[in-house]
């Protein structure tokens, strides 16, 4: 239930994802938008099965902030030129701790996201600082704070 090949809904059809720049920042987006609050891995090579059906994106390039893999830059919708056997998949593995996930050189300082929550725009506020994710104590936090967060995480 949180892991598998990643399937994307589009213009009436549902299709796969070539795994061409699939990397942990696209998986974090897929498991938010799941509502997955695991450790995101991404996976490629088919490692869940080949999909069948059109392949609908291709050059995913995620920020690891990003709510959906709609606001992630990638090529336009069915242009690629991969085969089912490069078939993007994701684990949002809920059993692991986040020691995996730390070890990503590329998150920059201050960068916030939200863990725990019952759906992506909820959540315990978590910032990475000094190579580790930690939490923010809610002493003088207000609604002012937390418009800043979902701000920066692209909510209005």
């Amino acid at each position: 239930s949180f892991e598998g090949r990643v399937e994307v809904y589009h213009d009436g059809k549902w299709g796969t994802i070539c795994d061409d720049q699939w990397d942990d920042r696209d998986a974090e987006v897929v498991c938010r938008q799941l509502g997955l609050s695991g450790t995101p891995k991404a996976l490629s090579w088919a490692h869940y099965g080949q999909g069948s059906g059109p392949i609908l994106l291709d050059e995913v390039q995620c920020s690891g902030n990003e709510l959906s893999l709609d606001q992630c830059k990638k090529s336009a919708w069915g242009q690629q030129n991969c085969d089912h056997i490069e078939d993007a998949g994701v684990s949002c593995d809920p059993f692991t701790g986040t020691d995996v996930q730390l070890c990503q050189s590329d998150v920059v300082e201050g960068t916030v996201r939200l863990a725990g929550g019952r759906s992506p725009s909820e959540g315990r506020v978590e910032v990475y600082y000094n190579g580790d994710w930690g939490t923010v104590c809610d002493d003088g936090w207000t609604d002012l704070g937390a418009q800043v967060v979902c701000r920066q995480l692209g909510f209005r």
